[in-house]
């Protein structure tokens, strides 16, 4: 018997797994697929403190932000980079909301003057009026973070992290059920048998709602699709920073079901470069849209006029876990004793899943957590539709 069953091996399930298991606790993580086959196989691996307004999501950014940074030193292996954020505006009256923005955040930048920015980024095209820059932005490659943190934590070979704990992989099974001890979940039933566990964490990303139900607890969970666009590897690097519209900021707050696309660029360790971003909720159709991918390719080239001449060697489309309010579930759900949530990131579950992990291991254990959790109880949603 595991002290925590995690369903799901995306990045939230590894970090879930990872500070547990350093925590002391035995850990069986189970999917159906393989390692990062969902959200976290089809991210661009953002770190992102730029995009988040002030309050608890930006707190949660900060906190794993830090976190991050020390999985890179002590665990390493997952491309981490630095490069920072740059939002740039097109007009003179959007540059003064970026800067509103970050003011209101409290956190690191520099405003960018017209002048500036291509100090900062050669290759951006004329007319922009001025932009934030965001130190503390960083990307990783989200394949190899969720693998590398599993990995890790399962001691490489079988052995143990200092804390005493250890991690068990179960891939290729799925999980049907709940098992209950009274009230309480005890373990999860699956079609290769009954796992019990102390506790259970879903993190199931885009079908956290569908686990959350197998408890009869409702968690209004629902996929946001988005495509990416992968160049060619390029023979130099263009692009220096992560670098994005003041659009993206708009469209992540948005509660639209309908299409929204913004242009956002970055270059990865391999050569190639990344473009995004859309998002639209049409269930998990995965049917590729041509006329998306056009959008989003027109966005980068009038972003960046350099890449015109650059080959799109391939997209991919993943869903997003979109939540209502745009804030993860995070924590125990008081309506099924024993069953904590850890899903709803939206886009930005690669960021947060440290400090998701985190905390997770702190409530499990019954300790104090680094940050108040009430913003992300599970059953928030209960209590909005009961007014």
């Amino acid at each position: 018997m595991s002290d925590v069953i995690v369903v799901g091996a995306g990045v939230v399930g590894a970090a879930c797994a990872y500070y547990a298991a350093r925590a002391g606790l035995d850990v069986t993580v189970v999917d159906r697929g393989p390692v990062a086959g969902g959200t976290t196989g089809a991210g661009e691996g953002n770190v992102l403190v730029s995009d988040k307004e002030p309050g608890p999501e930006l707190d949660l950014a900060l906190l794993s932000n830090r976190l991050w940074r020390e999985l890179d030193r002590s665990v390493g292996g997952f491309e981490f980079e630095a490069k920072g954020g740059l939002v740039v505006a097109e007009t003179a009256d959007v540059r003064l909301q970026l800067a509103d923005l970050a003011a209101k955040q409290g956190i690191q930048h520099e405003n960018v003057p017209a002048h500036a920015l291509r100090d900062l980024e050669p290759h951006l095209a004329d007319g922009l009026a001025g932009g934030v820059l965001y130190p503390q932005d960083a990307q990783v490659q989200p394949m190899l973070a969720a693998a590398r943190l599993l990995r890790h934590s399962a001691g490489g070979r079988g052995g143990r992290l200092p804390g005493g704990g250890a991690v068990r992989l179960r891939l290729g099974v799925t999980v049907t059920g709940l098992l209950r001890s009274g009230e309480r979940v005890s373990g999860v039933r699956t079609d290769q048998g009954d796992l019990p566990g102390g506790a259970v964490v879903n993190a199931a990303g885009t079908w956290g709602g569908r686990i959350a139900a197998l408890a009869g607890v409702d968690l209004p969970v629902q996929p946001r699709r988005g495509f990416i666009l992968v160049t060619e590897p390029l023979g130099e690097p263009l692009i220096r920073h992560k670098v994005y519209t003041a659009a993206y900021v708009t469209n992540v707050a948005s509660d639209s079901a309908d299409l929204e696309t913004s242009a956002v660029i970055e270059g990865t360790p391999a050569g190639t470069v990344l473009i995004g971003a859309s998002r639209e909720r049409v269930g998990f159709d995965r049917t590729t849209s041509p006329p998306v991918l056009a959008r989003l390719a027109a966005q980068a080239v009038a972003l960046f006029p350099v890449l015109r001449d650059v080959r799109v060697i391939r997209s991919y489309c993943g869903f997003r876990p979109y939540c209502p309010d745009h804030l993860p579930v995070i924590g125990a759900d008081p309506r099924a004793p024993g069953l904590y949530h850890a899903c709803g990131h939206e886009g930005a579950g690669i960021g947060l899943a440290p400090a998701t992990g985190h905390l997770l291991a702190q409530l499990i254990q019954g300790h104090r957590p680094d940050l108040d959790p009430h913003p992300f109880r599970p059953d928030r949603f209960q209590a909005e539709e009961s007014r």
